[in-house]
């Protein structure tokens, strides 16, 4: 279990559901703010954030990477991007007034620092940084509780990590996760849900999406994910690398009923439930007789059926208990047994 002030998360609370700002807002402090609202209007609870210093967390050589969503270089995408951390504060600030649940990614030591020190309630430790341990040992320092995605790490290397935050008693959320904007459906592999739920059994387990469409999302919540992370935008209609596997107003609000009412459908065990007795009236079989049945008669394979409703004496389950039985009384075909008409 997890808590992020008052709100619990665990293998049995309700999903949370988390909208990534990102770099959504493309720099804008403006922009992202109204990204806040959007989402605090769709009735969510709680807004992901990057924290980028792009000096501290990329060398020279970042310079020559481009990811497969984008025409230019990593570096300058991100610098392109990121807010300043003055107004990251701001928009913390922003966020919290909103009474929204604030989580931030941090992409380097100082942006961990910086966290901390303005009094973060949970760390989110992306794809990129589930391997980098010495990271995760540092921020485990801090004790607070962390959401770490495992997109492109093996079960080994992801092993490792839980090893580290089990050492270090941090609660935890493992994300499961395909680090391709949008992925392929076939090569999401959903079912690592499941192998989480059973390996990291110390674990609570969720997901982070970089599909389009809900499709994704929702199945993994019928699977038992208890957090999903997706990114937000306002309009799609704008271009940017992360806004094609991006969720819109309409997607979230989609993503929030869904959350609440699949919560529902899995929280209960019962065996039977007594509300469905108003059908079982009607909807079940008893014991019913085939023939007129006369008086000193033996009931048997021939003068006995089953048809509805089931309110009958007998259950269809018990017409075997009444072969060889005497009728006490003329019994007129098409008739519910009752108990006072045998012996």
């Amino acid at each position: 279990m997890i808590k992020i002030g008052n709100r619990e998360v665990s293998r049995n609370s309700k999903p949370l559901i988390v909208a990534e700002i990102g770099i959504n807002h493309f720099g804008s402090l403006k922009l992202a703010k109204k990204i806040v609202d959007n989402i605090k209007e769709c009735g969510a609870e709680a807004v992901k954030v990057q924290i980028h210093i792009p000096n501290e967390e990329m060398s020279e050589e970042a310079k020559k990477i481009k990811p497969g969503n984008s025409k230019k270089n990593i570096f300058k995408i991100i610098q392109e991007n990121s807010l300043t951390l003055d107004q990251e504060l701001e928009l913390k600030k922003y966020i919290e007034k909103k009474k929204l649940i604030y989580i931030a990614t941090p992409f380097s030591y100082a942006a961990a620092d910086w966290l901390n020190k303005h009094n973060i309630k949970i760390f989110k430790i992306g794809s990129g940084e589930c391997n980098n341990l010495p990271l995760i040992k540092y921020i485990c320092k801090f004790k607070k509780p962390m959401i770490v995605s495992t997109g492109m790490n093996s079960l080994n290397s992801i092993s490792k990590t839980v090893s580290i935050l089990k050492k270090h008693n941090i609660p935890h959320v493992l994300l499961h996760c395909v680090n391709l904007y949008p992925v392929n459906y076939n090569l999401i592999r959903l079912n690592r849900i499941l192998m989480y739920k059973k390996k990291f059994s110390k674990s609570v387990i969720g997901y982070s999406d970089h599909s389009i469409g809900n499709a994704i999302p929702i199945a993994a919540l019928g699977l038992g994910a208890k957090l999903i992370e997706k990114h937000f935008v306002i309009t799609k209609k704008r271009k940017g690398p992360d806004v094609i596997c991006s969720m819109d107003k309409e997607e979230l609000k989609e993503l929030l009923i869904a959350s609440r009412q699949i919560y529902d459908s899995l929280n209960s065990n019962k065996d039977i439930i007594n509300e469905e007795n108003i059908t079982r009236r009607f909807a079940f079989h008893s014991v019913v007789s085939n023939t007129n049945i006369l008086k000193g008669q033996k009931l048997n394979r021939k003068n006995l059926t089953t048809k509805r409703p089931g309110t009958g004496d007998f259950p269809a389950s018990k017409i075997y208990t009444l072969y060889g039985k005497i009728s006490k009384k003329n019994i007129r075909k098409n008739r519910l047994i009752k108990k006072n008409d045998i012996r």
